[in-house]
């Protein structure tokens, strides 16, 4: 565990629950001031219990301007050295013939639009200080095709290049642009898979989900200690080769 002082920023997108929650919550307990970016903060924990620094900033990612006005809020608490790229969904479920096309295209504003204004604004407000992480949260689903998924394989098949993208443009600015593929996890979007009964992944019993908690420790992990060779890629913790480095319980 690696204790921060409060002028190390981290910004984290979708932070209201789930994984999201649990980053904001792994990294303000450990120091960081953290910018706990979602639609609505009513359920950000906020309290300034001790040291802890959590600013929760009401914004959408499908709005470019107001990705950008989140990092100039980010700003006025310290140079920002991590961003997690986690705002997304997997509504609505539905096989092709079946999905409503408005849907559809909502789903590709949040998960790859979203995740890439996000990523352009990192990219902007990084390289004048030299470098930072970009961590984007990836799926299995960006290589598997999953039958009612249309909507979130093609969109997180998409935004794993888009990483790539990243990394071949800026690792040379000391930016450190990456994917983490967590499995499935013990989140609320699992009621939403379950209930659809569409592919394999709603039949899974509870235990085969992950903690959110998990997900940030690898988070810190990646930060920390990323290779080379993780740089522009997933880094899978679906794996026991990636559970032991990040030192999480194997499967």
């Amino acid at each position: 565990m690696t204790t921060k002082s409060n002028n190390n920023v981290i910004i984290v997108t979708g932070a209201s629950r789930g994984i999201g929650a649990a980053i904001s919550h792994h990294f303000a307990e450990r120091g960081w001031c953290v910018i706990a970016a979602a639609r609505n903060t009513a359920n950000v924990d906020a309290s300034a219990d001790g040291d802890r620094c959590v600013v929760p900033v009401e914004v959408d990612v499908i709005d470019a301007g107001a990705v950008e006005q989140l990092f100039h809020v980010a700003a006025e608490h310290g140079p920002v050295e991590l961003v997690v790229n986690n705002a997304g969904t997997i509504d609505p479920i539905a096989r092709i013939e079946d999905s409503d096309p408005g849907a559809w295209a909502s789903a590709v504003d949040v998960n790859l639009k979203g995740a890439f204004y996000v990523l352009r604004e990192a990219v902007r407000v990084m390289k004048p200080l030299g470098g930072g992480t970009i961590i984007t949260i990836s799926s299995g689903a960006a290589n598997a095709p999953m039958e009612g998924w249309s909507h979130y394989c093609t969109t997180k098949a998409a935004v794993q290049m888009l990483t790539r993208c990243a990394d071949k443009e800026h690792r040379q600015h000391g930016i450190r642009a990456l994917g983490l593929s967590p499995g499935t996890v013990a989140t609320d979007m699992q009621a939403s898979i379950k209930s659809s009964g569409i592919n394999p992944v709603s039949k899974l019993p509870d235990s085969a989900h992950i903690p959110p908690a998990w997900v940030a420790k690898s988070i810190e992990y990646l930060h920390e200690h990323a290779t080379e060779d993780d740089l522009g890629n997933d880094f899978s913790i679906k794996t026991d080769q990636g559970r032991d480095r990040v030192g999480l319980p194997r499967s």
